[in-house]
């Protein structure tokens, strides 16, 4: 029987590789984790799913995951992006490598930016740390940043989105 803090330890393990897929076998149970396009399921298969975690919170859950099953429940938390009408017109500022994404200069720092914040094309908004180089990220577009997509400290691979900006 898997644990929820086990199962919350794996999410992070692999939402941290560059692994798109994880099966494990444990006294009869199966967990697999998949990531594809920023989505992971959780699927367990011939055991039930412990008591706790039927009941837990979407707020105590990662916010990647998407659905748990069994034969005994169905979870749904769905991860929360804007819209897809409303995020049309929006830039995406993507990562332009592999790094950790980070949202100010120092621990002690303010943010570069926050939501709603006005950046201009040469704003820096994070820095991503590659093989020990702080590398600044700039908005490459004048706008408002309407969404922040990765977390301070985060893994992030090259490509991925980090910021939504509605254009001026």
């Amino acid at each position: 029987m898997f644990k929820l803090n086990e199962i919350k330890e794996l999410i992070k393990l692999i939402d941290q590789s560059s692994l798109q897929e994880l099966e494990i076998e444990n006294e009869g149970s199966r967990l697999l984790i998949r990531k594809p396009n920023k989505t992971e399921s959780v699927v367990f298969a011939s055991s039930p799913v412990q008591h706790s975690f039927q009941h837990s919170t979407p707020q105590s859950l990662p916010q990647n995951v998407i659905q748990a099953h069994n034969t005994e429940s169905h979870i749904t938390v769905p991860d929360a992006p804007i819209a897809p009408a409303a995020n049309a017109n929006l830039h995406k500022i993507v990562s332009p490598m592999v790094g950790t994404f980070y949202t100010a200069s120092s621990p002690g720092a303010a943010d570069f930016v926050d939501k709603g914040s006005q950046v201009k094309e040469k704003s820096v908004v994070c820095i991503i740390e590659a093989m020990k180089l702080m590398n600044e990220i700039e908005a490459e577009i004048k706008g408002e940043i309407v969404e922040i997509l990765a977390e301070n400290g985060q893994l992030v691979e090259y490509g991925q989105p980090l910021f939504l900006v509605k254009p001026e």
